[in-house]
């Protein structure tokens, strides 16, 4: 019931249109009603001289113009009451296809930017465990099927339940006898329709997540290519494809399966539905039952009848498979936005930052942070070191308030982290991570992402300082280079200098580069480093690595070990004391001794 609530929701806004499309094709559907009429007076009165059988209202219209008689003399009135009816009915049907048509359109372009919009505001624990290629079927084919649904299957059910309402009405007038012969199949057509419908659904939504896991597979595979090919794992990414390839084909063939086993009966029942009213049709007619022209009308109206009732099956059918991508699109709707803390402000995030015995754990008994303590001062440049999983890069999730601490406390200039707006607090925290995103645009358009009204010379200042503005001038297009998708045309250490560029221009409070310098050589990295220096005084600095020459500067050097500070130094008092630093420092200067004398 939650769906269809929520699919009568979507509509909201193009009822006009609906209304007009169902309005067009009850019209339509009447104008289809009207020929095998005409022709029955054709055979019956004009022809055969017999009484005018016919509803009251057509019965008036031919008095109306001369009676029976005028056209016996002028039969031309009928062709062209034939030709007039089937234009009338094919300029309501175009409007019908036309109002459902732009109404679904309306609704998918909505959905899709609804879907977009909520995307971007959803936690981000919720992107971390999903998976991308799932996401965006979800976005693109569900919400295809969706439109297809609206196009054609609603107006669908009003067209044939008009059709079987309206036929019945007539064939009543006509002959009780027969139309109780003509319809006797009819419930047996519903009931197969209705048993296809449980069994389509529940396949419907398996054949729809095998396809969402082939295109997460496929979307991971492109992303991933330079991988793939360093590894040589060409083989065995299409051996997986393959896997989940055929894993898609078996639901699929099972799903065509079950639709060929609905076919084939329903048109048993339906070829037998006709015949049966044929065979007594022309019982009746030989006998003078009925007439002839009234033996046309019925197995004319039998077909109307019919394959309407049996395309119920398969407007069932898109109905199920309509419901299951409307429940996986409402899976993302009705996913809770990242909200604020009641009452959150924006103060000034120049101060001291001050961890106070902060717990945090991303699963329930495994904590990360296990009571971490310290205290930075305003503009003060902190190293951070530790090994893998000690929780170096939890802090900065913390501090951007991408995950929020179980206990403890955080206090920026002393507020209390909890209590900062969020998107105050993460356009005053700049991140550089280790693998930086870049969009495939210019390379101006990805640095002014940062900021769209800044300037060239803010720009050119912000690359200086991460030591890629020349490189950027080298290229035949400059800053008007478009790189590939992920930045795949730019090396890594460039890649991780634009993305320092674009964070300098944020113009922030606090700097994080969490190993964001890993993939510069060590001159750079110094050149880097003492540019940041002199350009960002003020501003609080993290610095998160594991080469020791980028973290020797710093005023101060945090050692974390198990959720903890287990040292506090600068690099000369800490390589003097034994401990996870002066070990590592020893292995890397051995290292680099070594490469010199090679």
């Amino acid at each position: 019931m939650g769906s269809l609530k929520f699919f009568f929701k979507l509509m909201k806004g193009n009822t006009l249109l609906y209304v007009g499309a169902i309005l067009s094709v009850a019209v339509a559907t009447v104008f289809s009603l009207i020929t095998p009429l005409i022709i029955k007076f054709t055979i019956d009165s004009v022809i055969e001289g017999k009484p005018i059988d016919l509803p009251i209202i057509l019965i008036n219209f031919i008095e109306s113009i001369g009676g029976v008689t005028l056209i016996r003399q002028n039969l031309w009135i009928l062709s062209i009451g034939i030709v007039t009816v089937t234009a009338f009915q094919g300029v309501f049907s175009y409007l019908k296809g036309r109002w459902s048509a732009t109404a679904a359109e309306n609704i998918a372009r909505d959905l899709k930017n609804r879907l977009y919009s909520h995307l971007q505001n959803l936690p981000y624990e919720y992107h971390v465990k999903a998976q991308t290629g799932d996401l965006i079927q979800r976005c693109t084919s569900d919400v295809d099927t969706i439109r297809r649904f609206l196009t054609n299957q609603v107006i669908e059910v009003v067209r044939s339940l008009l059709i079987v309402i309206f036929s019945v009405v007539i064939l009543l007038n006509l002959n009780v006898k027969l139309t109780l012969i003509a319809i006797i199949t009819i419930p047996f057509i519903f009931i197969t329709s209705f048993i296809f419908f449980l069994k389509i659904k529940k396949q419907f939504l398996l054949v729809d997540e095998k396809e969402g896991e082939l295109s997460t597979v496929l979307q991971e595979n492109l992303s991933g290519v330079r991988v793939v090919r360093a590894f040589g794992r060409q083989k065995f990414e299409t051996e997986k494809f393959e896997a989940k390839n055929s894993e898609f084909k078996v639901k699929n063939i099972y799903l065509c399966k079950l639709l060929a086993y609905f076919w084939s009966c329903s048109d048993i029942l339906s070829l037998s539905q006709v015949g049966i009213v044929l065979f007594a049709g022309v019982y009746m007619a030989v006998n003078g039952e009925i007439s002839l022209g009234t033996l046309i009308v019925f197995t004319a109206y039998e077909n109307m009848l019919v394959w309407p009732v049996r395309n119920m099956g398969r407007v069932l059918g898109d109905m199920g498979k309509m419901q299951v991508s409307l429940g996986r699109v409402n899976e993302i709707l009705f996913t809770p936005k990242e909200e604020d803390t009641s009452g959150a402000i924006s103060p000034d995030l120049k101060g001291d930052l001050v961890f106070d015995h902060v717990k945090f754990e991303y699963e329930k008994n495994k904590p990360i942070l296990n009571g971490l303590s310290f205290s930075i001062q305003s503009g003060e440049t902190i190293a951070i070191l530790g090994s893998t999983g000690s929780g170096k890069s939890t802090i900065m999730h913390l501090l951007l308030r991408l995950y929020d601490y179980q206990s403890g406390s955080i206090k920026v200039n002393g507020t209390e982290l909890r209590n900062i707006n969020k998107k105050w607090l993460r356009e005053k925290v700049g991140v550089v991570l280790q693998e930086p995103f870049l969009y495939s645009k210019t390379i101006k358009d990805n640095l002014k992402m940062a900021r769209a009204n800044v300037g060239d010379t803010e720009i050119f200042e912000a690359t200086r300082t991460a030591s890629v503005h020349e490189v950027i001038e080298k290229f035949e297009s400059g800053y008007e280079t478009i790189v590939g998708e992920k930045g795949v045309t730019l090396s890594g250490g460039q890649k991780q200098r634009v993305a320092i560029a674009r964070t300098l221009i944020k113009d922030c409070d606090i700097l994080i580069f969490d190993d964001s310098l890993s993939a510069v050589d060590t001159e750079t990295d110094s050149q880097i480093r003492q540019a940041l220096k002199e350009r960002s005084k003020d501003v609080t600095t993290f610095i998160i690595s594991q080469r020791i020459t980028t973290l020797m500067e710093a005023d101060r050097i945090f050692i974390i070990e198990n959720g903890k500070v287990s040292d506090i130094g600068t690099h000369n008092d800490l390589i003097k004391r034994e401990g996870l630093y002066s070990r590592i420092w020893a292995i890397q200067a051995m290292l680099e001794e070594e490469t010199e004398n090679l």
